[in-house]
């Protein structure tokens, strides 16, 4: 892959999935029988820039198309075939974020999905409290300063969907979810006092929960190893698919799971966790900031 640009949740999240597995075996298959890319795509009337979406996962899968590059990749096995064919099935499956379509951008789409579908989902904040941990006050601080005059129905529509994310935290088959937030994070008021404390509330209440792991990095420590900036890997049941670094941008994100380049946000992700004090500590921490507030 490299970069790339209310239903039951494992059904809406897992097709985003599904379809990146899928890009990936019909690379696999083309690979190995050494066919370019420009020949994939004349054989399915398309071009090559086509079968490369196709093979990042980043658009859905027609039946007839996966059908003609099986046969040009020799795939003959009817089970295989019909494996691979049942695959694009469920890859086009709409998940539930597409009722927010409307204010949702098309590059944030894939990464809902990806999260939604993770078992483990390891972040590093700076700029603010990640939005899996918002309150719907301080959420609705945060977007409005970042839509400044957008319509209130377009700002509510935002934090509602921000709201429904977080829904995966406290479901039956919840991911891990292990936070570190940098202490510029929980001072940088958003919202006004109240909303500040009822955040700092939140995150203690969060931190408590068996699934979630939260750190702060405090200023003391001076100089760490997310000196980088915010970023959040992800990782997934299906042994097929890789760990993926999810780095967020203005007007875009990049998707980035060549394991040269997750291996050293893997350092960084590990080192942090070392460096930040415990989670006991770091509720300590949130305790004092909230005494402050």
């Amino acid at each position: 892959m490299g970069r790339v640009g209310p239903v039951a949740a494992g059904e809406s999240s897992g097709s985003v999935v599904r379809r990146i597995l899928l890009g990936s075996q019909l690379r696999r298959l083309r690979d190995s029988r050494g066919i370019t890319r420009e020949a994939a795509g004349y054989s399915i009337r398309a071009s090559e820039s086509k079968i490369s979406r196709m093979e990042l996962g980043r658009v859905s899968f027609k039946a007839r198309d996966v059908e003609d590059l099986l046969t040009l990749y020799g795939v003959t096995d009817e089970v295989e075939r019909d494996s691979l064919l049942g695959l694009a099935r469920e890859a086009n499956v709409a998940g539930w974020w597409h009722s927010f379509g409307d204010v949702l951008p098309g590059w944030f789409q894939t990464y809902i999905g990806l999260e939604g579908a993770a078992s483990l989902i390891r972040i590093y904040e700076v700029q603010f409290v990640h939005g899996l941990l918002q309150t719907e006050g301080y959420a609705h601080a945060v977007v409005s300063r970042g839509m400044r005059g957008a319509p209130a129905a377009e700002i509510d529509r935002r934090v509602a969907l921000r709201l429904e994310r977080q829904k995966a935290l406290v479901a039956e088959r919840a991911p891990r979810f292990h936070a570190v937030l940098d202490e510029a994070a929980l001072r940088r008021p958003y919202g006004g006092r109240e909303v500040m404390r009822e955040q700092l509330r939140h995150l203690i209440e969060m931190s408590e929960q068996p699934n979630v792991t939260l750190q702060v990095m405090p200023f003391s420590f001076g100089g760490h190893a997310g000196e980088s900036g915010s970023f959040t890997m992800l990782r997934f049941p299906e042994s097929d698919l890789s760990d993926i670094v999810y780095l967020e941008q203005l007007t875009s994100a990049l998707y980035l799971d060549k394991a040269e380049e997750v291996a050293q946000y893997e350092k960084a992700m590990v080192r942090l966790h070392a460096d930040s004090p415990g989670p006991e500590e770091s509720r300590d921490l949130l305790r004092g900031l909230l005494q402050l507030s």
